[in-house]
């Protein structure tokens, strides 16, 4: 399969989805440590893919999403950003309102 293919159908697959540097309990990079935990403050389950362990995928996700860094979080399908976005929306509570609404969805 096609590595763009992949990314699309991991995203596409996954309510929330985080591209990272390493897993959510052994984050390889401070970028991806404050994105786990600001999404893990959230309470819902969400996907990961480590970059890292792909490197086609970490090769050529920031041309398909226009996003050059890692983390890049995406939620229903959509790019919500990286780290610095991720720390925003959870410090104003919005984050976890988008997570709970996506993984609704997903369990309706």
């Amino acid at each position: 399969m096609d590595i763009i293919e992949t990314i699309k159908e991991q995203i596409e697959n996954n309510a929330v989805l985080l591209y990272m540097k390493g897993s959510p309990n052994a984050p390889q990079c401070g970028f991806s440590q404050r994105a786990t935990q600001a999404l893990m403050a959230c309470g819902e389950k969400f996907a990961y893919v480590d970059i890292l362990a792909n490197p086609d995928i970490r090769a050529n996700l920031p041309a398909y999403a226009n996003w050059p860094t890692f983390p890049q979080l995406w939620v229903d399908g959509e790019l919500v950003g990286g780290c610095d976005i991720i720390t925003e929306l959870h410090e104003s509570g919005e984050l976890e309102t988008l997570v709970k609404a996506a993984t609704a969805k997903v369990q309706a």
